[in-house]
C-alpha cells in the first residue's frame, strides 16, 4: 500500500522551501512543519582526515556544529513501542486474568504477551542539505562523524533511512538520483560524474 507520510519538513534556507513546495504537491494531506533554521546548510564537524583550515573556518565549523547535531537529536529516534494489551489493562488499573488449573503452561520468558507488528510505517520526510544530510547519515550509522566530507550527496538526492523499534538503523538510500538521470545529475556546480 502507500506510504504513510506523518510529516514533511524543511530548513529556513529558500532552495529546501522551494523543492519542499514540490514535494508537497503530491502530498497535499501531508502535514507541513513550519521551517527549521536547526536544518540549514553548515558545515556540521571537523573532518578527519583534514588540511590546514583557517581560524574562521574552524569557527564556523563549531558553531554550526551544535545547531547540526540539535537538529539530529530532534529528528533521529526511535519511536517509543507499542504498549501490549496486557500492559495497557495493568496501567488502566484492570485486572489481568491470572492462570487457572488446567490451563497450558507458558514456556519461561514468553509469560508477557509479544508486541504486534505496527500496521504500517511512518515515514517522515526532511528536506534540507548535503552538509546535515552526511552528517546525519554519519551519526544514524555510528560512523564516526569526521568521516562526512568523505560521503557524496548529489542535488535533489534521495536518502532513505529506517530506524526500528529496536534502535538498529539502516540506510537504504544515499544520495540517490536514480529518478533524476545523467543529464540532470549535479554537484557542488558540477555536472554529471566526471569531476
Amino acid at each position: 500500500g502507500p506510504c504513510k507520510v506523518k510529516v514533511v519538513r524543511v530548513s529556513n534556507l529558500a532552495r529546501a522551501k522551494e523543492t519542499a513546495n514540490l514535494i508537497c504537491q503530491h502530498l497535499p494531506d501531508v502535514e507541513r512543519a513550519d521551517p527549521d533554521p536547526l536544518l540549514n546548510e553548515g558545515r556540521p564537524c571537523h573532518n578527519v582526515p583534514g588540511g590546514k583550515a583557517s581560524a574562521n573556518t574552524v569557527a564556523r565549523t563549531d558553531e554550526d556544529h551544535a545547531r547540526i547535531e540539535e537538529a539530529f537529536k530532534k529528528y533521529f529516534h526511535r519511536a517509543d513501542p507499542p504498549e501490549a494489551d496486557e500492559d495497557k489493562e495493568v496501567a488502566a488499573g484492570k485486572e489481568v486474568p491470572q492462570p487457572q488449573d488446567g490451563d497450558e503452561p507458558v514456556p519461561a520468558g514468553e509469560q508477557k504477551k509479544e508486541l504486534q507488528p505496527h500496521p504500517q510505517h511512518e515515514f517522515e520526510i526532511i528536506v534540507c542539505h548535503a552538509n546535515v544530510i552526511r552528517y546525519f547519515a554519519c551519526r544514524a550509522l555510528q560512523i564516526p562523524p569526521e568521516a562526512w566530507l568523505r560521503l557524496c550527496t548529489f542535488n535533489c538526492s534521495l536518502t532513505y533511512f529506517t530506524i526500528r523499534a529496536t534502535g538498529s538503523v539502516s540506510c537504504r538510500m544515499l544520495g540517490d538520483i536514480g529518478h533524476l538521470g545523467l543529464s540532470r545529475s549535479t554537484f557542488s556546480m558540477h555536472p554529471g560524474f566526471n569531476w
